[in-house]
């Protein structure tokens, strides 16, 4: 088991290593299998992070022709869906050169912006350079490679993650920039939600919607957001919209639900819970501004969610402007982040998918749904 650590918050926590480092553990254990006749236990691999790895080889299956090696990836204590899958190599022999494929479970890029070709498996090019290089490493004079990698579950898990959005098919992607998986990394999450925005931008979307998670999604789709226009930035608000600026984006509409993008106007833009809570006293402090009771207030304070609050306005017919109010004021503490360089709507929804409050976005009420008349 490869052995490394790093303390974060005074907590002793293990490193991983990223598919891609498992492949290039496989490939270069195969290659030297198929051309020494001897199998392999453990390979090492050297990664950009200049960590030296040792991989255990959990299978090794020899071919007439070929040699297949199996390493099974370790996410460390940052664990993801893809800890523990198997990441096989196949190496046949050529004359010269080395060739490398995706083979079964391996996705194949569909759409533009990412860092792959269309039409190419899903190897990033930092997992590709050390899976060739590892194989080169082993390799005789004179001698080539054609390596084929293999994810036997990974259409399954591709189902799970971003890639059927991004328009990669057919499996994962084969990743790593370091080839160490850091643990409890907020960086890698934040850079994964950037590509949802280069790819958008590669369709020549400038109009987007943000939204927060899989509320929103829906809401999005139930809203008529096409899927190359909606863009997932978790609680990375602050985050996401420079990003966004950087790359001039027009007009955003912050889509969620009240107890998320409530925050943002009150210039709150890390959402996670142990960052701020304040969405009780936000909608207290906006109530107030409108002529809210005492009692009012000290009911909305006492409840228990935001969504709570919903309803008790309504009892007392002000969620309409407290909320508009506050989607108003979502939109003003945006545009303020990026210093006016993107137009902003907003849109606060509750839990059953109604819209509660909006700014700066034209909506209309069909018979069973909400829609963006801009984006229909």
């Amino acid at each position: 088991m490869f052995e490394s650590y790093v303390k974060r918050n005074g907590e002793k926590l293990r490193r991983g290593y990223t598919t891609g480092t498992a492949a290039a553990g496989a490939a270069k254990a195969a290659a030297e299998t198929l051309y020494s006749g001897q199998t392999l236990d453990v390979v090492k691999v050297d990664t950009p992070a200049e960590i030296v790895v040792d991989l255990e080889i959990s299978g090794t299956e020899i071919k007439e022709e070929s040699v297949s090696c199996t390493v099974l990836k370790d996410g460390g204590d940052d664990a993801d869906i893809t800890d523990g899958t198997e990441i096989v190599a196949e190496v046949t022999k050529l004359d010269s050169g080395i060739e490398l494929k995706g083979g079964k479970g391996v996705g194949e890029v569909t759409k533009p912006g990412l860092a792959v070709e269309v039409g190419k498996p899903a190897i990033n090019p930092v997992p590709r350079e050390m899976i060739i290089d590892s194989v080169k490493e082993v390799l005789p004079p004179e001698s080539g490679a054609k390596i084929t990698i293999k994810v036997p579950e990974g259409e399954e898990l591709a189902a799970n993650t971003l890639n059927p959005r991004l328009g990669v098919e057919g499996g994962i992607s084969i990743l790593g920039t370091t080839g160490i998986v850091e643990p409890m990394s907020k960086k890698a999450y934040r850079e994964s939600l950037v590509v949802t925005l280069d790819q958008a931008l590669a369709e020549d979307n400038y109009e987007l919607v943000f939204i927060f998670g899989n509320y929103g999604k829906q809401m999005a789709q139930s809203m008529g957001v096409s899927d190359n226009q909606w863009v997932k930035m978790s609680n990375f608000v602050g985050y996401m919209l420079e990003r966004a600026a950087e790359r001039e984006i027009e007009r955003i509409i912050l889509l969620g639900h009240v107890g998320k993008l409530i925050k943002v106007g009150a210039g709150i833009f890390d959402t996670h819970s142990s960052v701020a809570d304040a969405r009780l006293e936000i909608v207290a402090a906006y109530t107030a501004s409108l002529g809210g009771s005492q009692q009012l207030i000290q009911k909305i304070l006492a409840a228990n969610t935001a969504e709570e609050t919903i309803q008790i306005l309504r009892e007392v017919e002000l969620a309409e402007d407290v909320f508009n109010l506050l989607a108003k004021r979502v939109v003003a503490r945006a545009a303020e982040k990026v210093e006016y360089e993107i137009d902003f709507g907003a849109i606060l929804f509750s839990m059953d998918q109604e819209v509660v409050g909006s700014y700066g976005v034209e909506l209309k009420k069909g018979a069973e749904e909400w829609r963006i008349k801009s984006m229909c």
